[in-house]
């Protein structure tokens, strides 16, 4: 039996958030979880992500988007569930079942970002950088923590 807490980040395209966080709390969490990401109808990562998260020093280029759908007839358990959908598409953003502890978090959506390369970018930057500082919280909240992730460094940004 593995002491790890498995972690699903879920939303709808697995292309951008849960993606982030993902990589985020396998950074921040390190051998204390078993972290996925997956979304209802996966896409290709988006690019500004991929982008924001290598300037923190975090690779996702060769990320895959994976199916909500691929993990439960897998018969994938999780100790969490986090829907990082924004607030306007929440009835669209996948339910995993089972047995688990399901957590909301919105975020926007860095698909839907407007402007130049540089604007998009710099939104990108600000949705990472809310989903670490959110990351961090919660892991301050959990208990049965090693000592050291109850205040995770922020990572360099």
């Amino acid at each position: 039996m593995s002491n790890t807490i498995k972690v699903l980040f879920v939303c709808v395209h697995n292309a951008g958030r849960s993606q982030m966080a993902e990589a985020l709390l396998r950074k921040l969490g390190g051998s204390s979880f078993e972290v996925a990401s997956a979304g209802f109808e996966p896409r290709p990562v988006n690019p500004l992500v991929v982008e924001a998260m290598k300037l923190i020093g975090i690779d996702i280029g060769d990320a895959k988007s994976k199916s909500v759908f691929d993990l439960f007839r897998a018969g994938r358990y999780f100790d969490y569930v986090v829907t990082v959908c924004d607030e306007s598409s929440a009835e669209r953003c996948p339910i995993f079942p089972g047995m688990t502890r399901r957590l909301g978090w919105s975020f926007d959506d860095p698909s839907g970002f407007k402007g130049t390369h540089d604007q998009q970018l710099k939104q990108a930057i600000r949705v990472r950088d809310e989903i670490q500082e959110r990351i961090g919280t919660w892991l301050a909240d959990l208990p049965n923590l090693p000592r050291s992730l109850h205040a995770p460094d922020r990572l360099n940004t």
